[in-house]
């Protein structure tokens, strides 16, 4: 059974969704003023992996992802661009997909936007405010936090020690429209030349929290089993979250709180207001992104990662070794006429276990570290076994759809690219070079293979034949 580590009660407890073999997840997504960095990534692709093991072990998911679209930040970058904040959004809402899909991430089953869920948002507040969960005040209306009694159960934070800390950051003005210096903002009265909508409490927009409990509500219910996210928005995001949503319907918000951990520059938290981050549209155009997936999800979720070039260099060369053990298990496939036909159920039953392995690791809260120590172990097993003097056909069908299943759960797909047919020149050289080995002509067969390696064609000598493969971006012409 798969055990999650859950924020609100801080331990591992057993998964068991509200509906069988059903689960509703809800991520929290980017606000759009500016392209993702690598940190931003981290969380998209550790959820995404977790989805996909959820998928694997049977689970049909429903995967919602918002956009924040309406944003303090989001009107500054507007004013400044001579844009409409809805045309930031959407540019950067655009560049959002280019990068993800990059990393091999799913597409969301939707992702719902700010601007088009104005109605039931307010909708929404109206109801805390019938209920006597909220208050207009001056045009604003903010959550009455002392009215919902478990405020603080997610980031196990007293509200007292809450509330003093936060008198000391509220200003005057703030002071005048407030109850209680830790009552939040639903709704914010329209500031001159900034997007508004029109509501019974005036001319204003959403505040950050409220977003998000309503597109929760909206796409998956009352209830939802699974609610995800950075660990930056455990409080007040997500703490809000729950107030908000649970006073209203009466009902627990979310069943399990899966917080990601940062990742880390020098030691520090990566993120544009500190200025040490690294975009990935940037990162993407010197570093293959398959290797930059890879480093993001071959580490536990809830662990920090620490950034670097030689990271990802690591990652490239881990990634290298499972296109190659699978680019030789296709080649000596192509020769089937060579291999012997049937299947070693000694090699299934070993097989079996590391499944069984990978499996137990992830049900232990994603230990995906551990998942992908098992998948390198499958590759020396592959490697070892295509070495041998009588491997079989189906044998090494079967190593390969166990590995390719297994790496498509850390989001990588299409890692084996049969090569191009070589013309007739290239060919006849590597006869020649075979000539020329069996005549132990060695400095002949070196220049060949120098020859080959000039024109993009690697080689192999292995103890079932020369296998090959073309490199990529050579011009063979």
């Amino acid at each position: 059974m798969i055990q999650l580590y859950n924020t609100l009660t801080r331990k591992k407890e057993p998964f068991v969704p509200l509906q069988e073999n059903k689960v509703s997840m809800y991520v929290c997504g980017p606000t759009v003023y500016n392209y993702i960095h690598i940190g931003n990534a981290r969380s998209v692709v550790a959820f995404d992996t977790i989805r996909r093991y959820l998928e694997f072990r049977g689970y049909e998911v429903r995967y919602i992802t918002n956009f924040t679209d309406v944003d303090d930040k989001i009107i500054k970058a507007a004013h400044e661009q001579n844009k409409t904040p809805k045309e930031v959004a959407d540019f950067y809402i655009a560049a959002f997909f280019e990068d993800v899909d990059a990393l091999g991430v799913k597409r969301s089953t939707a992702y719902p936007r700010v601007m088009d869920t104005i109605d039931e948002i307010i909708a929404f507040i109206q109801e805390l405010i019938e209920k006597g969960h909220a208050y207009e005040s001056f045009g604003d209306v903010y959550f009455r936090t002392d009215s919902f009694k478990d405020y603080g159960k997610l980031s196990h934070l007293d509200l007292d020690q809450l509330r003093q800390g936060a008198s000391q950051r509220v200003d005057e003005e703030e002071w005048e429209k407030k109850e209680s210096p830790v009552d939040f903002a639903l709704w914010k009265k329209a500031k001159p030349n900034e997007i508004y909508w029109e509501s019974p409490w005036g001319k204003g927009r959403p505040g950050w929290h409220i977003e998000c409990s309503v597109m929760a509500n909206l796409y998956l219910g009352d209830t939802i089993d699974i609610h995800a996210g950075g660990q930056d928005l455990t409080f007040p995001h997500h703490e809000n979250e729950i107030a908000q949503s649970e006073a209203k319907t009466g009902h627990t918000f979310a069943n399990y709180w899966l917080h990601n951990g940062f990742v880390t520059m020098d030691n520090e938290k990566m993120s544009k207001s500190l200025g040490n981050f690294k975009l990935m549209r940037d990162l993407r155009q010197t570093m293959d992104p398959q290797a930059i997936r890879l480093f993001l999800a071959s580490a536990h979720y809830r662990h920090p990662l620490s950034f670097s070039a030689s990271a990802i260099h690591e990652a490239k060369v881990q990634l290298d070794r499972i296109k190659t053990a699978l680019r030789n298990a296709h080649h000596l496939l192509d020769q089937s006429a060579t291999l012997q036909e049937g299947i070693d159920e000694a090699k299934v039953q070993e097989w079996e276990i590391y499944r069984t392995r990978f499996i137990d690791a992830m049900d232990d809260d994603f230990q995906v570290q551990n998942a992908v120590a098992i998948i390198y172990e499958m590759i020396n097993a592959l490697n070892r076994y295509l070495e041998q003097p009588r491997p079989t056909k189906e044998t090494i069908e079967m190593m390969i759809s166990q590995i390719q299943t297994l790496v498509g759960i850390l989001g990588l797909t299409d890692l084996y690219e049969a090569p191009e047919l070589l013309d007739e020149e290239i060919e006849q050289l590597i006869a020649e070079r075979q000539a020329a080995r069996d005549a132990k002509d060695f400095a002949r067969a070196d220049e060949i293979r120098n020859q080959l390696a000039a024109e993009g064609i690697r080689l192999e000598d292995t103890a079932n034949g020369v296998r090959y493969h073309r490199e990529g971006g050579v011009n063979n012409e």
